[in-house]
């Protein structure tokens, strides 16, 4: 039966009830596709792909393969009736095999009339290995444009419906988009059904009904026109709460099993070298603390951290403000914005986190809330202070932990380009300097000091494709080092310029005109000199960092560099000098996850899982319906790490909640604490946390 696109899924509509009742955690779904009718599915709407169909289970799926000639090949499945109303349902579900034979990631997007991949639509991802199946989950976060005529400004998430990029209005959905990005092999995949499930709750961000609006902040720095369970209301119960999780932490001191470095004190006891190091045991890697135990990282970063938020020109936003009073005139200050609204400048900021500390512990609040913290992370299950902490706290050295250091002072490469800056220049003598410089201050202090793990270097770097670095270097001026160099290599290989230009189809009258030149080749013409020089480039920047820490802490681990993108020739290089290779993999699930280095330790860097229900207006990178469903992806996350054959720890991301109003850094005000900005444990993720701890060394 030859049908056609609208007629397919109008067909769908009529074979399927739009409302198909569960039984599982939700009331409801609504099956928007399960292609068991027989279709003409050539004619689906495709962008340098093929889509048919194959038998799955009892019906068929839709058989996806897609090119490699454009930067989003895949498929489009409009509306049978031009929109969905999708309203009450929480989030968009794909069942998803990948039927190819290498690692793939397809996307998914649902659209408003006017999407751009940005605006007006909402995305989700999945990686998966050859032959693996999961779910891709697409959270049906809500729009709206209200900015209070301009008064609200400056923030990733606003107190209405979540509003801007990221956001739809789910009465309008129009299409959803399957697709791979910029791929550079063919992806296939089997797509089994498409559903909308989960009970949608509006979030206590949310008002609509708050008149005055402002100030809508209360003096404790959080949302003040809505309630939600655990939001502090007073002085007296902010300072009763610290009694009463006292008692809490002396009932439940932590998991019985670990010994002082919380690693298994029960089990294999291996050569104890005074230090932590890898070794691989029964087919897994592991960390080995100093006195010889397996240790599994279980982690978090920003212990005691505390972010500011910028209050310049918002005096009416604030509810009887703290900073105006002399006891927290210290919490009082400027911090640069790199990114937003006061980009580029220092506006006047206050940390309403810290003056809630010095309301619950006093004014001595520092050394006791220390000692907190470490009663914390113990009765929690976590047994290491990760990175970005406090080094007053980790140098209590009564809980392992991790430090950093960074490329500060060297030059970058200026024909390069990233999220969070350029890449340094790794052949300029400013970068060896500032990492040995960077690893001198650490003596007397993290360096050679048992209950350090080791060091990560920079984070979430430029490292682009394979060919980013050269090009960069090629489009940097004259007197760019690492230009120099490559020129330098060229002329070996090539020995005259014609030559160059004869591989590379360029027309350069001379090597001093290459060198002048800010012009990039074409990267597939001279891929194999720019892919020969990326990896010379990894593999010096690798080497040079691990030198640097050697040279002053030989014990110590190279932890790596905070993968967030990454290619194969980056993680081949980490693979060659780093004692650990990190990544940063804000994603549910890393159960399945493969790096193309050789077989060696992994470590998670950053990860974490938000939610609208407590007072926040932003979810974070990895959003979920609620606290309930936080804990549960957290404990599916750590455990699916401790079974992988690689991982050795997992560092949330981070110790409290972001401002309610933005970090001044980049706006951020995402819920991912394990504590609320009044010290106020999140208890679904605390206990989640102790359940994870108790089975660190209890996995099969």
């Amino acid at each position: 039966m030859n049908v056609t696109v609208c007629q397919f899924f109008r067909l769908l509509q009529c074979v399927l009830p739009g409302l198909v009742w569960g039984t599982g955690a939700y009331a409801a779904e609504r099956t928007l596709y399960d292609f068991n009718v027989a279709t003409d599915f050539g004619r689906v709407a495709v962008t340098d792909a093929t889509v048919t169909a194959v038998r799955a289970g009892a019906g068929q799926a839709l058989h996806l393969t897609t090119g490699t000639n454009q930067p989003w090949p895949g498929v489009t499945l409009p509306a049978p009736d031009g929109h969905w109303d999708l309203s009450p349902f929480a989030e968009l579900v794909v069942k998803v095999k990948n039927a190819g034979g290498n690692r793939a990631t397809l996307n998914c997007r649902v659209d408003n009339p006017g999407a751009d991949g940005t605006r007006n639509c909402v995305n989700g991802s999945l990686t998966l290995n050859p032959g693996q199946s999961d779910t891709l989950r697409v959270l049906l976060r809500r729009a709206s444009d209200d900015k209070r005529d301009g008064k609200l400004f400056g923030l990733r998430g606003y107190p209405v419906a979540a509003g801007g990029p990221g956001t739809i209005n789910p009465t309008n959905l129009t299409q959803i988009l399957l697709f791979v990005s910029q791929p550079k092999e063919d992806c296939v995949f089997e797509v089994d059904d498409v559903r909308a499930t989960g009970d949608f709750t509006s979030p206590t961000a949310w008002v609509t009904d708050a008149e005055p609006f402002f100030p809508f902040i209360d003096t404790f720095g959080q949302y003040k026109h809505k309630d939600w369970p655990g939001k502090t209301h007073s002085l007296a119960s902010l300072q009763q709460q610290r009694a009463v999780e006292a008692k809490e932490l002396a009932a439940q001191p932590g998991p019985k099993d670990w010994d002082r470095y919380g690693g298994w004190a029960g089990g294999p006891q291996l050569p104890a070298t005074g230090f932590f190091r890898t070794e691989k045991h029964r087919g897994k890697w592991w960390l080995v603390n100093p006195d010889g135990h397996l240790f599994f990282s279980h982690g978090i970063d920003c212990v005691r951290m505390i972010d500011t938020t910028p209050i310049e020109e918002r005096t009416d936003w604030l509810e009887d403000s703290p900073g105006g009073q002399a006891e927290f005139a210290e919490f009082l200050g400027r911090g640069f914005a790199l990114k937003g609204y006061y980009a580029g400048r220092s506006p006047q900021c206050f940390a309403f986190a810290a003056a809630n500390l010095k309301r619950k512990y006093g004014p001595d609040w520092k050394p006791a809330y220390a000692a907190t913290i470490h009663q914390r992370l113990r009765g929690w299950g976590l047994n290491t202070i990760a990175n970005w902490s406090d080094s007053a706290v980790f140098l209590m050295r009564r809980t392992p932990y991790t430090d950093n250091l960074g490329s500060h002072g060297a030059r970058m490469i200026e024909g390069s380009e990233g999220y969070w800056g350029k890449f340094p220049d790794v052949f300029d003598p400013s970068f060896s300097n500032s990492v040995h410089r960077a690893m001198q201050d650490k003596r007397g202090g993290t360096a050679n000091d048992p209950w350090c793990i080791g060091y990560f270097s920079d984070n979430e770097m430029s490292w682009g494709d394979e060919t980013s670095l050269a090009l960069g270097a090629l489009k940097s001026p004259a007197d760019q080092a690492a230009k120099l160099q490559m020129l330098a290599d060229l002329k070996a290989k090539y020995g005259g310029i014609a030559k160059l230009n004869a591989a590379w189809g360029t027309d350069h009258v001379s090597w001093d005109a290459l060198l002048a030149s800010r012009a990039a080749p074409d990267p597939g013409t001279a891929r194999a000199d720019l892919t020969a020089f990326y990896t010379k480039s990894a593999e010096t920047y690798f080497r040079t960092v691990r030198d640097a820490i050697k040279a002053v802490a030989p014990n110590q681990l190279y932890l790596g560099c905070r993968f967030a993108w990454v290619n194969d020739l980056a993680d081949r290089a980490a693979g060659k000098y780093c004692d650990v290779i990190s990544y940063n993999l804000y994603q549910r699930s890393i159960a399945e996850f493969k790096n193309p280095s050789s077989d060696k330790p992994l470590i998670i860097g950053e990860f974490h899982f938000g939610a609208l229900d407590r007072g926040l207006f932003h979810t974070g990178l990895v959003p979920v319906e609620n606290q309930v469903a936080r804990a549960q992806t957290y404990k599916d996350y750590v455990l699916g790490a401790l079974k992988h054959p690689q991982f050795v720890g997992t560092h949330w991301f981070q110790w409290m909640d972001e401002p309610t109003t933005g970090r001044v850094y980049d706006e951020e005000n995402y819920q991912i604490g394990f504590l609320d900005i009044a010290d106020t444990p999140y208890h679904e993720t605390i206990a989640a946390s102790r359940e994870v701890g108790g089975k660190l060394y209890r996995q099969p």
